[in-house]
C-alpha cells in the first residue's frame, strides 16, 4: 500500500495497445484465403461449381472451417460483393469526392471510366449478376452497390447544380449517365469497338451545357 502511494500509476502515459489474439488474426486470414478462392471460382465462370465444399478444398482447409466462417455459400458471395467494392466503387468516390470544380471532377470521373475493367473484375460481376437472379440476398446486396455506384454520378451533378442552382436535376442526370456507362461496359464486355473516353466526355458535357 505504501508503495502504492509513493508512486502512483501515471495516467497520461498512453496505454499499451492491446495485443489481439493470435487465434483471432489467423481466424481473418483463413477468412480472406476462402474469399479470395470464392473469386477465383466465380472469376472462373464455375457458378456451377460454385459450393462451400470446393472452395473449402481450393483454399486448402476443412469443410467444417469454412462453415465456421461463412453459413453458406450465399454468405460467401456477399463476402466478394464487399470483397470488391474497394476496386470499382471506392475509386469512383474518390474522383467525385476530390477538390476542383465540376469540369475538374467530371474530367476525373471520365479518365477512372475510360480505363478497361480487368478480366478477373469483369467475370466476377457477371457470376454475382448471374446469382442475384437465383438468390434474393445476393440481388439485395448487389443492389445495394449499385445504387452507391450511381450516387457517385448523382453527386457529380449535385456539385454542377450547387455551382449553377437553377433547374438543374442531379439525380435525373447522373442516373442517365449511369445507365449510360452501365450500357458501354455491356458493350465493350461483348468485344464492341466503341472508344468510352470520347462518349462519355460528350454525354457529360452535353448534360451539363443543356441543364
Amino acid at each position: 500500500m505504501a508503495a502504492s502511494a509513493k508512486n502512483p500509476p501515471d495516467l497520461s502515459a498512453p496505454a499499451a495497445p492491446a495485443r489481439r489474439p493470435r487465434s483471432s488474426a489467423k481466424g481473418e486470414q483463413t477468412r480472406a484465403r476462402l474469399i479470395a478462392a470464392a473469386r477465383t471460382l466465380l472469376a472462373g465462370g464455375m457458378s456451377e461449381r460454385f459450393t462451400t465444399r470446393n472452395v473449402a478444398a481450393l483454399c486448402g482447409v476443412s469443410h467444417g472451417m469454412c462453415h465456421y466462417h461463412f453459413q453458406d455459400r450465399t454468405d460467401l458471395v456477399l463476402a466478394v460483393i464487399a470483397d470488391i467494392r474497394p476496386e470499382w466503387i471506392h475509386p469512383l468516390e474518390e474522383a467525385v469526392a476530390g477538390p476542383g470544380p465540376f469540369a475538374e471532377r467530371a474530367e476525373r470521373v471520365v479518365e477512372l471510366l475510360s480505363r478497361p475493367e480487368g478480366a478477373e473484375l469483369s467475370h466476377l460481376h457477371s457470376a454475382l449478376h448471374w446469382h442475384a437472379l437465383n438468390d434474393a440476398r445476393v440481388r439485395e446486396s448487389l443492389e445495394a452497390e449499385y445504387r452507391r455506384w450511381r450516387g457517385c454520378f448523382v453527386a457529380l451533378f449535385r456539385v454542377l447544380a450547387d455551382e449553377r442552382g437553377g433547374d438543374v436535376d442531379p439525380r435525373l442526370l447522373g442516373e442517365a449517365v449511369a445507365a449510360a456507362v452501365d450500357g458501354l461496359a455491356a458493350m465493350e464486355s461483348l468485344g464492341a469497338e466503341v472508344d468510352p473516353e470520347p462518349v462519355l466526355r460528350t454525354l457529360i458535357r452535353t448534360l451539363a451545357a443543356g441543364s
